[in-house]
């Protein structure tokens, strides 16, 4: 591999690290510049779990509330796109709620995954039982959910780059069995 090569590795694992650091220490700012794309990828979840309740609906019988699910997540994304303040206030107390809607809806549905014999149905019970009280929390202390979504943000970002620089490593080895397999 050539030099020039892990220098721009490197650099795009520094700049994602850098902006997850950024995106942590300044939680207000990193809401607002995400309300745009949270606005398009909710909106678009939404259409997307229509689209899945429209053609599961035959065969799931609780598929009104994963329909109600899917018009919320597209009302809510419009809302967003064409609000980006009002999201960027709003956010941590409407993500409260989604999660407590989509918690209630996944312990619904877990109901009818343990109807059709699938083992794991109470996995799906428990962690759509747990949203639904993180839901909670995150609506009686808005400002400390605005927070965490940021740091979660952020963290994510920050692993990113972290794994591009781990990443590095592993290419050097890659390229060493490839040079070794080729003489």
């Amino acid at each position: 591999m050539k030099k020039g090569s892990k220098f721009l590795l490197v650099m795009a694992g520094l700049l994602l690290i850098a902006l997850g650091v950024v995106c942590m220490i300044r939680p207000a700012e990193t809401l607002f510049a995400s309300a745009w794309m949270i606005g398009l990828f909710t909106m678009l979840s939404g259409l997307f779990t229509l689209m899945f309740t429209f053609r599961t609906q035959h065969f799931l019988p609780n598929s009104g509330t994963r329909m109600l699910s899917g018009l919320l997540q597209m009302f809510l994304g419009v809302f967003f796109l064409c609000n980006n303040f009002a999201l960027t206030a709003s956010l941590p107390i409407v993500f409260a709620v989604w999660v407590i809607i989509e918690g209630i809806t996944l312990f619904i549905e877990s109901f009818d995954f343990k109807k059709f014999g699938f083992g794991f149905w109470w996995c799906i019970m428990l962690l759509g039982l747990a949203a639904a009280v993180l839901g909670f929390f995150g609506l009686r202390n808005p400002v400390a959910a605005g927070k965490t979504l940021s740091v979660l943000i952020g963290l994510g970002i920050l692993a990113n780059g972290v794994c591009y620089l781990v990443a590095l490593s592993g290419l050097d080895k890659l390229m060493t069995r490839v040079k070794e397999i080729t003489e």
